[in-house]
């Protein structure tokens, strides 16, 4: 069972940097690709970075320029580094990973609204104010 755990959100002002971090403490053999979704509030579900076993990496046009993913397999932690951050960008991060190799595209990562992976984390909070 792959089981996740995002850490490092807050409340930071427009401009200012975060990195978020997610553990997998369980089951990663057979995971193709991780990443990231937000949902503020109000708001549907939203891609916004993808990275495969390849190390591969997509990001949403929200965060062209501003976001970058990476991960430290030795660490079986997911990173998502947060530059130039917007008010907008307040939402709730969650940290996902799927085992299902066809899905690992920004297709559905990004692309999609409905697209959903089979493992999730709890979600960490980020608040940006102006």
């Amino acid at each position: 069972q792959v089981q996740l755990a995002e850490s490092g959100g807050g409340s930071v002002q427009a401009g200012e940097s975060l990195r978020l971090s997610c553990a997998n403490s369980g089951y990663t053999r057979g995971v193709d690709c991780m990443g990231w979704f937000r949902q503020a509030p109000g708001k549907g579900r939203e891609g916004v970075a993808l990275i495969t076993e390849h190390g591969e990496t997509v990001v949403a046009d929200s965060g062209k320029g501003r976001f970058t993913i990476s991960e430290d397999s030795a660490k079986n932690t997911l990173y998502l580094h947060m530059d130039s951050l917007k008010p907008a960008d307040t939402a709730v991060y969650f940290c996902a990973a799927e085992d299902r190799s066809p899905y690992c595209s920004g297709d559905y990562w990004v692309g999609s609204t409905s697209y959903r992976p089979p493992y999730q984390g709890q979600g960490t909070q980020v608040t940006v104010s102006s």
